[in-house]
């Protein structure tokens, strides 16, 4: 039975609306487009296998941490951790790596939902037959307009912040719980259809060559930074995701292979995203690229010019959307527990709050990518993106690897991961206390230099 969380909110339902919400969250961090480009930019194959390793040894340890602060805390990120030191007898200043994840949070959710509202703005042009035929002047010259727009995009980002908020008031189990159960199908599904109608238009064996290949030139450092660096951030590390989704959890489930769980889910359907657009860009005889390149125009370039393909461009914007809505409410709930425990308020109350600053930061970021307002020549997009990847997020991830690895007492976690194996125990506190924590500082200091 799932115990009462702090307030009025009820945890998840069971294990499996909790592992479906992280990895619903998960892909939306980065999974869909971003790896596949990662990987065919940095060796293929060189790539996936550190990736792969960066996963199991840094980005699950530090998960399984964040989840150990939120179920033993049972709160928002600040209070999680306030009740955790003080039942460790140490100083209640761990707060403060609260309040700082759930800010970089805010700046990503920011990030996100200005790429959410380009890929709503797109259905109707795919729809539309905007791209049917068009040269890639012509689909460039379309993502030129819209972000000269700035009342379009707002537009379609309040749409999105909408759903955002109405899903989030309902609840844990009202909002989350059930959005993952028909998101996560959806996204399958949609996957799936996109997946078969690359293999029967584009072309696999170029798509096998720049996704798959497997030298041992291509294991250079900046292919093993990149590795690092997304298996963080696509498993949300340091946003406080993990100590608000682990305040929902129900007592004593398997935690440790709960997220082993998730890392395998994330990673098929990562693969499966690449042969989900990069057999047909290559077909097209376009340059792999990543980022608004990718998404914006070669994507609707390659489906407007196959037969039939801008019905399933539309689904391709579609699953876009539905990843952003899953990441997007995973990295507001950080922020609203953190909110609720400040205003002492209720939940619908935190959530209008945290989605207005949202909307916010995103027209601020959609005024400057325009030219206007008083940001100058600053694309805050890449600002807050920079300022959450290359600093908050490093350094949140170092602070939670120190406290949960070195300051916390062993017989604490121990209780909050009763049911893994002495063995498993052993093997994460250890992967914590000494892998996660260099690989952190090599990975800035490699940043800086």
């Amino acid at each position: 039975m799932v115990a009462a969380v702090w307030g009025t909110s009820p945890g998840w339902h069971s294990r499996t609306t909790f592992v479906l919400a992280l990895a619903a969250a998960t892909i939306g961090m980065g999974s869909l487009w971003r790896f596949s480009w990662l990987m065919g930019t940095n060796g293929g194959g060189a790539f996936m296998l550190t990736y792969v390793a960066s996963l199991l040894l840094l980005s699950v340890p530090i998960m399984v941490a964040e989840i150990v602060i939120g179920s033993h805390g049972r709160a928002g990120p600040p209070l999680a951790l306030r009740r955790v030191a003080d039942r460790n007898l140490i100083s209640r200043r761990w707060m403060a790596l609260g309040v700082l994840a759930s800010v970089s949070g805010l700046l990503l959710a920011a990030c996100l939902v200005v790429v959410a509202g380009w890929a709503l703005a797109y259905i109707p042009l795919m729809l539309g037959n905007t791209f049917s035929d068009a040269s890639a002047p012509m689909v460039a010259d379309a993502f030129t307009a819209l972000l000269a727009d700035p009342s379009r995009q707002l537009l379609w980002q309040t749409l999105f912040v909408a759903v955002l908020l109405i899903v989030s008031a309902q609840g844990v189990r009202r909002g989350l719980g059930i959005f993952v159960w028909l998101a996560v199908p959806l996204l399958i599904t949609l996957l799936a259809v996109l997946v078969r109608f690359n293999l029967d238009n584009g072309n696999l064996v170029l798509a096998r060559e720049f996704l798959f290949s497997v030298k041992a030139v291509d294991f250079t450092r900046e292919a093993v930074l990149a590795a690092v660096s997304h298996a963080l951030l696509t498993f949300g590390l340091g946003l406080g995701v993990g100590m608000a989704y682990g305040a929902y959890t129900p007592r004593r489930i398997p935690v440790l292979r709960s997220i082993l769980a998730v890392a395998i889910f994330n990673i098929a359907i990562a693969l499966l995203a690449g042969l989900a657009v990069y057999p047909l860009i290559l077909a097209n005889n376009l340059v792999p690229n990543g980022g608004p390149g990718l998404l914006f125009i070669s994507a609707p370039y390659a489906f407007g010019n196959i037969p039939h393909g801008e019905g399933f461009g539309v689904a391709f914007f579609l699953l876009t959307v539905i990843t952003a809505l899953a990441a997007g409410l995973a990295l507001l709930e950080p922020a609203i527990g953190t909110l609720r425990q400040a205003l002492r308020g209720q939940r619908w109350a935190a959530v209008l709050v945290c989605a207005g600053v949202v909307w916010l930061l995103a027209a601020a970021i959609t005024s400057s990518l325009a030219g206007e307002g008083w940001f100058g020549n600053h694309n805050l997009l890449l600002v807050f993106d920079e300022l959450a990847t290359e600093i908050l997020i490093p350094l949140v991830c170092l602070l939670t690897v120190l406290l949960v690895g070195w300051r916390l007492h062993p017989a604490v976690l121990r209780e909050q991961l009763s049911r893994e194996s002495d063995a498993m125990f052993s093997l994460w506190r250890g992967l914590l206390r000494y892998i996660a924590p260099l690989a952190i500082v090599a990975l800035v200091l490699a940043r800086l230099l």
